[in-house]
C-alpha cells in the first residue's frame, strides 16, 4: 500500500493552512508591526507609539501570533521593571520586506485610488 503524498500548499484551496499565515502577515496590524520592525527592534510601548491607533490588546495579540508563526523573536530580559524586546527572525525579515513593498506601493498609488473612487462615486450618483 502506498502512502498518499500531501498536497502542496495552495493559497487558493479553501483548506490550505497557508491562508491562515497569509491572514496573519497581511492583517492591518501584522503589516504595520512587520514594517516597523524592519527598522530596528522595539519594546512593546515603543512599538505601540510607532504604530498609531493600535490598542494594547490588538498589539499583544498580533505580536503573539507573529511570534508563534516564527516571524518574531521575543527577548524578555530578567530585569526590574521587565524589559521585552521584539525583533524579526530571518523569515520575519523576508515577510516584512514583501509586505512593506506592498504598503509603499499603496502609499505611492493613493492619489490614483482616490481619483478612481471619486469617479466611481460620481458615476453612481448620476
Amino acid at each position: 500500500m502506498t502512502e498518499a503524498l500531501p498536497e502542496a500548499p495552495n493559497v487558493n484551496r479553501a483548506t490550505c493552512p497557508s491562508r491562515i499565515v497569509l491572514e496573519h502577515v497581511t492583517s492591518r496590524w501584522g503589516i504595520l508591526v512587520l514594517a516597523a520592525l524592519l527598522e530596528r527592534s522595539y519594546r512593546f510601548s515603543e512599538l505601540r507609539r510607532e504604530i498609531g491607533g493600535v490598542s494594547e490588546k490588538m498589539l499583544a495579540q498580533t505580536l503573539q501570533t507573529l511570534e508563534r508563526d516564527g516571524f518574531l523573536n521575543r527577548d524578555a530580559k530578567p530585569v526590574i521593571p521587565p524589559r521585552v524586546d521584539y525583533s524579526l527572525t530571518p523569515m520575519g525579515r523576508e515577510a516584512a520586506e514583501q509586505v512593506w513593498g506592498l504598503a509603499h506601493w499603496v502609499e505611492r498609488r493613493l492619489p490614483a485610488v482616490e481619483e478612481a473612487r471619486d469617479a466611481y462615486d460620481e458615476a453612481r450618483a448620476s
